[in-house]
């Protein structure tokens, strides 16, 4: 009896441990609507020179539809040219158990908008887009690690290394990318 009552109590802790870790930037339901979304979390940092590079993912819940959302932000105090995605653009992940997991964009034409800085003479580009998961490879982000991303642009594919833990010191926080889709998934289903 007292095994029992420590497995009911072990699944107990388990179960709101996995709650706690789904914090959400955005929860709103209405009688039509529902979205969830997780905050962004930095997946990748490259720094060469004056040139930085960040990609972050965010996942989201949009009317029972997970989604993965991308951010590429890119700063230097040169021209950056502009990374465009189109109707036929993907995300393909290399995974530590060798699977090839496929995200397929979920909108039409976005490209990257052009910021200025004025305070550190730097220009910033943005890029946001949203992916789709399939039900064929929703299973396999949550049980394997991410060893590489290949982004496919409108023209162009680029290849991202990741990391096990990113420590960036540029903006001051630690992160787990290669585990991101086991950590969160669950957060948005």
């Amino acid at each position: 009896m007292r095994q029992i009552l420590s497995l009911l109590l072990l699944l107990t802790l388990s179960a709101n441990a996995q709650k706690k870790d789904c914090i959400y930037e955005i929860e709103e339901k209405t009688d039509s609507t529902s979205l969830k979304t997780l905050p962004y979390k930095l997946i990748n940092e490259k720094i060469f020179g004056n040139n930085k590079e960040f990609i972050f993912f965010g996942l989201l819940n949009n009317d029972g539809v997970p989604l993965l959302s991308l951010q590429q932000l890119q700063k230097s105090n040169d021209f950056i040219p502009t990374n465009c995605l189109s109707k036929n653009s993907k995300i393909v992940f290399q995974l530590l158990n060798g699977k090839i997991v496929t995200l397929f964009h979920a909108f039409e034409d976005v490209c990257s908008d052009l910021n200025y800085n004025s305070e550190e003479k730097s220009n910033i580009r943005i890029l946001t887009a949203y992916f789709y998961f399939t039900k064929s490879n929703y299973e396999d982000l949550k049980t394997s690690p991410i060893s590489l991303v290949r982004i496919q642009f409108s023209g162009a594919a680029k290849d991202y290394a990741i990391r096990t833990e990113l420590i960036s010191d540029s903006l001051q926080i630690k992160t787990n990318p290669a585990n991101y889709f086991i950590e969160f998934l669950k957060c948005v289903e």
